[in-house]
């Protein structure tokens, strides 16, 4: 898989980029892996209500083709857009998306942290009490309340074409996450979002991204 760090990338210019290559490409296009951190936005998905979005103020809000609600994008943020082919990777969306959330477990595990699957709500969550623990969840989450002493720390949304990827995650390194606050973070009110920073991790951008970089391209093999 051909790695390109791109860096600091406007959303609507990697959104377009990564429509046209996934319609051009062939079944002898090489697949890519693009790293980049986008200025502020939210992003909305194709099952994205309106009334997830609370005060966006002047944050721009762009609708997507990607699966998922709404989330938000910031300098700090480490987003990772995986372009597969599938059919020749062989296997399909489910694996996928276990290998690209087992990408940043493994990632997270570097630095010392635990992270958490939550049943029927993409992306990973660490403890907010100790991010360390490796204690597993006892049962299903209680419908009242499933993300109880859970932060989110990375967003997942996706878009398959002719069984091709793109789309991705993102990772929260160090961020100002005031802007989730203005949003129900994936259509969940009052989910909690993190980032490395605030849980006690020191690292830069371009460590973690190249951490999560290297994970994505070691599980996404065929």
């Amino acid at each position: 898989m051909k790695l390109r760090l791109r860096g600091a990338l406007p959303y609507q210019l990697a959104y377009e980029e990564m429509q046209a290559f996934t319609a051009a490409r062939t079944e002898y296009t090489a697949d890519e892996l693009w790293l980049c951190q986008h200025p502020p936005v939210y992003t909305q998905g194709l099952a994205g209500q309106p009334s997830h979005v609370l005060n966006p103020g002047d944050i721009p809000v762009v609708q997507t083709n990607r699966g998922g609600q709404v989330t938000y994008h910031g300098p700090g943020q480490v987003v990772a857009y995986p372009l597969i082919d599938l059919r020749r990777a062989g296997y399909f969306i489910k694996e996928y998306v276990y290998r690209v959330e087992e990408a940043v477990i493994r990632t997270l595990a570097h630095y010392g942290v635990t992270g958490h699957r939550v049943a029927g709500a993409p992306g990973i969550y660490v403890r907010l009490a100790d991010p360390g623990a490796h204690d597993g969840f006892s049962g299903p989450p209680a419908p009242a309340d499933p993300f109880r002493g859970l932060g989110k720390i990375a967003a997942l949304g996706i878009k398959l074409s002719r069984h091709c990827t793109y789309h991705g995650v993102a990772l929260n390194v160090d961020m100002d996450l005031e802007p989730f606050s203005r949003i129900n973070p994936c259509g969940y009110p009052g989910l909690q979002t993190v980032d490395l920073s605030t849980i006690g991790v020191s690292t830069t951008w371009n460590e973690a991204a190249f951490l999560l970089g290297q994970k994505l391209d070691a599980l996404l093999a065929p």
